[in-house]
């Protein structure tokens, strides 16, 4: 890729860089906002506990599995090109999904979702060298950072707002249907604005290496997320016991490729490379506890305390409060401290976990979403304290000319650890919810009991992310902590 090394500013380039904002914003923003409909979506269709969860998980899932190959098409094809087809794929997947007369095409339909958000999510970020010069990049990035966090905090009000304004009778579809112009901007303002960017046709893209991976996960994810529904029979654990053999022929695969010479989907210095490998564990622990505990306490808050969507969202904004605050403070720290902030995080996370079910009422009437605003504030602050020291660390532990390779995979990594989490907490959640409900228990001490539950997978993952941090090596022997040149 072409990138912009002298001073000489580059015509458009802001408005090209509102496109790639505009761009993310809207990927970014689809993650948050459909959590709050979820109760919605589940009402309108009818839809079983798992078919919801997978409204939920085949996004991340999709986004996960094709991130890599994704971001390589872009070298490729070509950077603009991939962006922008990227765009369209996303913006066509999300009227699909506003046009959904069923859950099952709602499933499919985040499906296109998802591999339009792989195809322009990596190309965004690398289109920036091309546009800016040096002096200006810093600006450009921290942007990025800052589209990220007004998401986080837009999403779930602007859903609220969306489902209850009930435009024209349409419920829950304008959080899809919104999409559609916002997207036809993003590419009109791409095609303008942002410069032609040649791809390199030579590159090798890992086809096999995808269809294996995606095979591997789903045995795993798929069991997991429908095993309730399906009464647990034995097939269900057959499939995820032939995950490991099958995890074993991706592994033997890629190492085939680099012994070719081919390209790889995971390159395998990153396999042989024990510090990154636990460090991708880590992000994986990090992630796994956050978008199921979403999901379940949108569902505690309107299906079991019959909160509006606006209310449930609204009752979330100081998690995101919270982590735009840590992620301030992460700025002026630097690469200072990494594995205190990181430990420090985990237990602001674990505290929020187990300080939650002491607010959640046993009984009607009792809830007040001033009692959540001190446990997700701290849950916030722990994300936001976490999260750039981690990546740091880990990407810390590889080689300067593996770094690239290393950074989408423990993107994919990060996306596999919250699917993951999804269908572990909702598993727990659902499965109490039913039995709880069919045994004639109050519907709010069902709820917040297997809240209650669910909670404990995250609170142990965050636990656990507090500790084996300190299993990395010190950061002062990374080269990040190393002093950079002037």
């Amino acid at each position: 890729m072409n990138a912009t090394n002298d001073d000489t500013p580059l015509a458009g380039r802001w408005f090209a860089m509102a496109a790639l904002l505009v761009a993310g914003f809207m990927n970014l923003i689809d993650v948050t906002i459909v959590n709050v409909a979820i109760p919605s979506l589940q009402d309108a269709f009818g839809a079983t506990d798992s078919q919801i969860e997978w409204v939920v998980a085949i996004y991340i899932l999709t986004f996960a599995l094709l991130l890599l190959p994704m971001g390589r098409l872009g070298d490729r094809v070509g950077r603009r090109r991939m962006f922008i087809a990227g765009v369209c794929v996303f913006t066509f997947g999300s009227a699909l999904c506003g046009l959904a007369p069923s859950i099952y095409t709602l499933v499919a339909a985040r499906v296109v979702q998802g591999i339009g958000g792989a195809m322009m999510t990596p190309q965004t970020l690398a289109i920036v060298p091309s546009l800016f010069a040096p002096k200006e990049r810093g600006l450009a990035f921290a942007l990025f950072g800052l589209s990220a966090g007004l998401a986080s905090v837009t999403g779930p009000v602007l859903g609220g707002f969306l489902i209850g304004a009930d435009i024209q009778g349409l419920d829950w579809r304008p959080i899809f249907l919104v999409n559609v112009p916002v997207g036809i901007i993003a590419v009109i303002g791409a095609l303008k604005f942002v410069p032609n960017l040649p791809g390199n046709k030579g590159l090798e893209v890992d086809f096999v290496g995808i269809g294996l991976a995606a095979i591997t996960t789903l045995l795993v994810m798929f069991p997991l997320i429908e095993g309730r529904q399906v009464g647990w029979p034995l097939w269900i654990f057959a499939m995820m016991a032939s995950a490991l053999p099958m995890l074993w022929v991706f592994v033997w695969w890629q190492r085939r490729r680099a012994t070719m010479g081919q390209a790889q989907l995971l390159p395998v210095a990153l396999f042989r490379n024990r510090n990154f490998m636990v460090g991708t564990g880590i992000v994986m622990l990090l992630f796994a506890g956050i978008p199921g505990f979403f999901l379940v306490l949108a569902i505690l808050l309107q299906v079991g305390n019959g909160f509006t969507p606006l209310q449930s969202g609204l009752t979330t904004i100081p998690f995101s409060i919270g982590v735009l605050t840590a992620s301030i403070a992460a700025g002026r720290l630097g690469n200072r401290f990494l594995r205190p902030r990181i430990s420090m995080g985990g237990a602001l996370l674990a505290s929020c976990m187990i300080l939650l079910p002491f607010v959640t009422p046993q009984e009607a009437g009792e809830i007040s979403r001033n009692a959540f605003m001190i446990p997700l504030f701290m849950g916030g602050l722990g994300l936001g304290t976490a999260i750039s020291p981690l990546f740091n660390t880990v990407l810390g532990q590889v080689k300067d000319a593996d770094t690239g390779s290393a950074s989408g995979a423990l993107q994919s990594f990060q996306q596999l650890g919250g699917a993951l989490g999804i269908a572990v907490m909702g598993q727990l959640f659902f499965a109490h919810v039913t039995s709880g409900l069919q045994a004639g228990e109050g519907k709010v001490a069902v709820y917040s009991d297997a809240l209650q539950l669910a909670l404990l997978f995250s609170t142990v993952s965050f636990v656990a992310l507090a500790l084996l941090v300190w299993r990395l090596p010190a950061p002062g022997a990374s080269k990040l902590d190393k002093p950079q040149a002037a």
